[in-house]
């Protein structure tokens, strides 16, 4: 099982680039998911066009950003903690500027600027192109807010600095928005209307990554299973679209097989599927191309159908299930990995004890388990009492975390005596003599470096294993190796 994260942090890092020509310092940091660690790429190469580099260094920059998360309150708290933090430098370097990014911006606005002054600019996930003016209002002593939501922007015209990077692995967005309704998320309100990126431009930035030396993309989204592009972006014009539009339109199984075949040298994975969206033809392509990670992140939140209505889930425990029957026929040895809340507004026992074992029916290999923290702007907290007490919330969250452990090592397990193909992305937290990479399943692997470098596919023979990592030693390269 991963690590239980309440916020992941992408601490501030030198791009994989640096422009020497470039005069004054960035500092960045990111919180939340995945899509905000690609976002501040994008920010990245927008200032690294306005004479920015990124530093390590606080205490040196000239501007520092924190994008951020609203999904939980704990990940707002900690932003609040490194503003606090920012502004004690600020003191000491007046003419430094700080500024938030993404979806706590977006939702509390203008509160920063006008209530509590603690940063010089404010951006929502839309609006980050704006940064240079916004720059320039500060200059000019304005209020610098753009939280305007887009219907439109994709950022496809963008190609991303490398932030943090071990020059094996990358993100690449497919998706901005989201249209699900789920009462308890503030993405919608956040990050927009669901649009899709154009797919060459998709091509053309994986081909850059595969130039620049990288072995694996990860494709973005909120829900990646339901990107189509016919000329357009936004899902609802499809009914508007002419029937040679509808023809030539281009879905998520499509764009995955096109990642495929241009690029077999290159492994690809993708995050995050909906339950509702996924079609069987994306799980045949999965089965067909062996540089497609056999590993799917297929939230559930919860495994009762009552309380999957409550939070406007567009699936039941019935339709979850089968779809779970349907990967594990199409993609026998496939991973899947799962979110879940436990402690939703009205969850009793019996809905907790559906969630059990609905995990036992589904074997997940790990996932990412968090009590009910009601989020403001959603329907949940204008609707719905937050009526389970704490300590309730607290012991049915371990007795999730305790299931899904005995699940990850079962699942573990089945890898010893197995000789699996692994891209070594970096050398192991634990041991500077061994390497750490994953396998398709994206379980991590962690073996002896002998002669292999980061970035070579090899062939692992596991012979032990924990409930989070294959340990074991390399025979060899893999097919894959160029």
């Amino acid at each position: 099982m991963e690590k239980i994260i309440e916020e992941n942090k992408q601490g501030t890092s030198l791009a994989l680039e640096q422009n020497k020509a470039n005069a004054k310092k960035l500092f960045i940091e990111s919180y939340g998911c995945q899509m905000n660690f690609s976002d501040s790429e994008v920010v990245a190469s927008i200032l690294a066009n306005q004479g920015y580099n990124t530093t390590q260094n606080l205490e040196e920059a000239d501007l520092v950003l924190v994008n951020t998360c609203s999904i939980r309150d704990k990940a707002e708290q900690t932003v609040r903690k490194r503003l606090e933090a920012f502004n004690a430098v600020k003191k000491i370097n007046p003419t430094m500027k700080v500024g938030v990014l993404g979806c706590m911006a977006e939702r509390l606005k203008s509160k920063f600027l006008e209530e509590e002054k603690i940063v010089d600019m404010v951006v929502g996930p839309d609006a980050y192109k704006d940064i240079p003016n916004l720059l320039q209002e500060i200059d000019e002593g304005r209020d610098a807010i753009n939280v305007i939501l887009s219907k439109d922007e994709t950022y496809g015209d963008i190609s991303p600095v490398r932030l943090n990077s071990n020059g094996v692995t990358a993100f690449v967005t497919i998706t901005r928005g989201c249209d699900n309704m789920c009462t308890f998320c503030v993405v919608p309100f956040t990050r927009g209307r669901e649009r899709s990126r154009e797919p060459q431009s998709i091509m053309q930035e994986v081909q850059d990554l595969w130039e620049k030396g990288f072995k694996e993309v990860t494709l973005l989204g909120q829900n990646v299973d339901s990107y189509l592009w016919y000329g357009g972006g936004l899902k609802k014009d499809f009914v508007k679209a002419t029937e040679m539009q509808k023809a030539t339109a281009v879905d998520f199984a499509q764009l995955l097989e096109m990642c495929a075949v241009n690029f077999p040298k290159m492994r690809f994975r993708f995050s995050t599927s909906n339950p509702q969206d996924m079609h069987e033809e994306v799980l045949h392509v999965i089965a067909k191309y062996h540089n497609v990670c056999k590993y799917i992140h297929l939230p559930v939140q919860s495994g009762s159908t009552r309380i999957l209505k409550e939070m406007n889930r567009q699936h039941t425990r019935e339709e979850y299930m089968e779809l779970v029957d349907k990967i594990r026929r199409i993609i026998p040895d496939c991973s899947i990995s799962q979110d879940i809340i436990t402690g939703f507004p009205t969850e009793t026992e019996e809905d907790h004890k559906d969630t059990l074992t609905l995990m036992e029916y589904a074997q997940y290999d790990f996932g990412f388990m968090f009590a009910y923290s009601e989020r403001p702007g959603t329907l949940a907290a204008r609707k719905m009492a937050d009526d389970i007490p704490d300590e309730v919330k607290k012991r049915r969250l371990q007795e999730v975390i305790d299931l899904q452990q005995a699940m990850a090592l079962k699942r573990t397990q089945r890898f010893v005596g197995q000789t699996v193909e692994v891209l070594i992305e970096k050398e192991s937290k634990k041991s500077d003599l061994h390497w750490s990479g994953r396998n398709s399943q994206n379980t991590t692997v962690v073996f002896p470096k002998e002669g292999y470098k980061a970035g070579d596919y090899v062939l692992v023979h596991v012979t032990d294993c924990t409930t989070t990592t294959l340990i074991g030693e390399a025979v060899g390269y893999s097919e894959m190796q160029s």
